[in-house]
Parts: structure tokens; sequence; C-alpha cells
């Protein structure tokens, strides 16, 4: 049976730090490529959903029916239907 040394126990500890650096070390140098990748991927993405809307936009809109505005009916001012009198009630208890 093997027993712990405390040079082992140094050891071990001393590679548990330099594997901590090093990852943190290779996480500063690849990251931020990383993440400039994954952004440009999804700005591609939603450059390509709004190009799509856009095209079903234009095409729905050119099979619609031509709108025709009257002016001259815009111009006069609607007059309010009147119904009838409020009349305010009040519960009774």
């Amino acid at each position: 049976m093997q027993t712990a040394s405390f040079a082992g126990f140094i050891k071990t500890i001393c590679y548990i730090i330099l594997f901590y650096y090093i990852v943190k070390f290779l996480a500063r140098l690849f990251l931020p490529v990383l993440v400039k990748k994954v952004v440009e991927k999804a700005a591609g993405n939603f450059q390509q959903q709004y190009q799509s809307q856009y095209q079903q936009q234009q095409a729905y809109s050119s099979q619609q029916d031509e709108i025709i505005y009257d002016a001259t009916k815009a111009t006069k001012p609607r007059e309010t239907k009147k119904v009838g009198e409020y009349v305010d009630y009040e519960e009774l208890n």
C-alpha cells in the first residue's frame, strides 16, 4: 500500500495551477475569435430572415388590388352619432 507524500501533494497542486493558467491563456487567445464567428453567423441568419420576409411582403403587396383614395371625402369632418342621453345610476343597498 502506498502512502501519499508531501512532495506528491505539492506536485499535484503545481499541475492544477499550471493547467488553470494554460486554459486561461488559451481562452484569451481563442475566445474572441470564437465569439466573432458566432456573432457573424447570427447576423447572417438575421439578414437571411429579413430578406425572406421582405420578399414575401413584396409578393403579397403585388397580389393585392389597387386601393383608390378619395381625398374629397377625407377633408369633410365626420359627424358624431348621438345615440341618447347619459344617465348616471347609483347603486342602492
